[in-house]
């Protein structure tokens, strides 16, 4: 009797722990995952193109690497080189910003593009051309099929 008991019962279940339930981060209606991962400032230390970006980075770094501590800020020296600014992604793309010629304001704002940008790529707003997997009706119109007009 016990061992009919025993068939008829469910076979016992491993416990589930509230840990278990947790999903990898997504972006979402709860959850936002900033898709920058990491930026690159490179920059030559004594040409006059780089001035700027100096003083970007002595005056700004430190509070930028305090509010996104989610990215990796690297600073390089490219000797003899224009002053760059490169953002990596999740997705694996980079962009890339020249510095060069923007006053300090404008770095910050590059800046702040590659840190809202998705690292997508940039898709034209303009419809494509519509192409026709079939036939037209009246086939396909020629320049050499047509006889000229006579007057």
């Amino acid at each position: 009797m016990a061992s009919k008991l025993v068939s008829k019962l469910a076979p016992p279940t491993k416990p589930i722990f509230r840990a278990q339930l947790s999903s990898r981060p997504a972006n979402g209606h709860v959850a936002f995952v900033p898709q920058v991962r990491k930026l690159v400032f490179e920059y030559c230390q004594k040409w006059a193109s780089s001035a700027n970006t100096r003083t970007y980075l002595h005056n700004h770094l430190e509070e930028l690497a305090r509010a996104n501590p989610h990215v990796e800020v690297v600073v390089r020296q490219r000797n003899q080189k224009q002053p760059i600014v490169r953002g990596f992604y999740l997705n694996d793309n980079e962009k890339v910003i020249a510095l060069n010629g923007f006053e300090v304001t404008g770095i910050q704002k590059k800046v702040e593009l590659l840190l809202d940008s998705s690292g997508a790529k940039i898709k034209p707003l303009k419809r494509r051309t519509v192409e026709s997997t079939s036939e037209a009706a009246r086939g396909i119109w020629s320049g050499l099929h047509d006889t000229p007009f006579k007057i």
